[in-house]
């Protein structure tokens, strides 16, 4: 039986790739995100798409009036939207203070308050039982991101993560998270990967690869799957063995 699945950030990336995993598999799936040229663009067969700044309350309901049109109930919440917010525009003026809450807003507003956002104005249209929610972290969230804005940004997702799973657990509705290591193939960088680090980056695998997209697609699907039916209040990391679980 076809399911609907909403991915937030879908146009590229880790969303693209895991709405082509649940496309091929039947499933009907809606695209989200900022760009809608670059949601048309995706190229997911059968997609719908809608376009939505998931950080602003209004667009949210916009979107959540939206889904309940269209789909009336949600099987499937993946949560990959938000990005590297050292791309963001900087803020204006020199001031090193306003430099830094600036940082830690954008990425709090574009990984965090994104998800909540969505995840809270959905909630009542998951599917009871069988629902899932699944968010994107980080290997950063483990071991820290240079600023700390970004780590923490996606740290935030596992305690939010975990107090839904509890509350959500008795409607039979698992939450839980996975958490990529260097994935090649998305706009996180801005551009291509100074070799140098590229080569850092693969050394710290056990694999000795970088990981690609399909990867975490994957394992999103798999979460998603009956199969994974008493898994809930996870992070599941995807990294090729760079972080070992602590």
């Amino acid at each position: 039986m076809a399911r609907n699945v909403v991915i937030s950030g879908g146009g590229t990336g880790i969303g693209r790739a895991a709405a082509e995993v649940f496309a091929a598999g039947g499933d009907r799936v809606l695209l989200v995100g900022r760009r809608g040229e670059v949601l048309e663009k995706a190229g997911v067969p059968g997609a719908l798409t809608y376009a939505a700044d998931l950080s602003d309350a209004e667009s949210v309901r916009g979107l959540a009036a939206f889904v309940t049109a269209e789909f009336g109930t949600v099987d499937v919440l993946i949560h990959s939207a938000g990005g590297n917010g050292g791309l963001e525009p900087a803020v204006d003026g020199g001031d090193p203070l306003d430099a830094v809450a600036h940082a830690w807003g954008v990425n709090f507003r574009l990984n965090t308050l994104t998800a909540v956002l969505l995840t809270e104005a959905l909630r009542e249209r998951l599917a009871s039982p069988g629902g899932r929610v699944l968010f994107l972290s980080s290997i950063a969230a483990y071991r820290g991101s240079g600023s700390g804005a970004y780590a923490a940004s996606k740290a935030a997702l596992h305690p939010y993560a975990f107090d839904l799973a509890r509350e959500f657990g008795p409607r039979g509705i698992t939450v839980n998270v996975v958490a990529p290591g260097y994935v090649a193939d998305t706009e996180f960088f801005g551009g291509p990967v100074e070799e140098t680090r590229r080569a850092r980056l693969v050394a710290e695998t056990s694999m000795g690869r970088a990981g690609t997209p399909a990867d975490v697609a994957d394992t999103l699907h798999w979460l998603a799957s009956p199969g994974a039916g008493h898994v809930t209040a996870q992070i599941v990391q995807v990294n090729g063995g760079a972080e070992r679980g602590h």
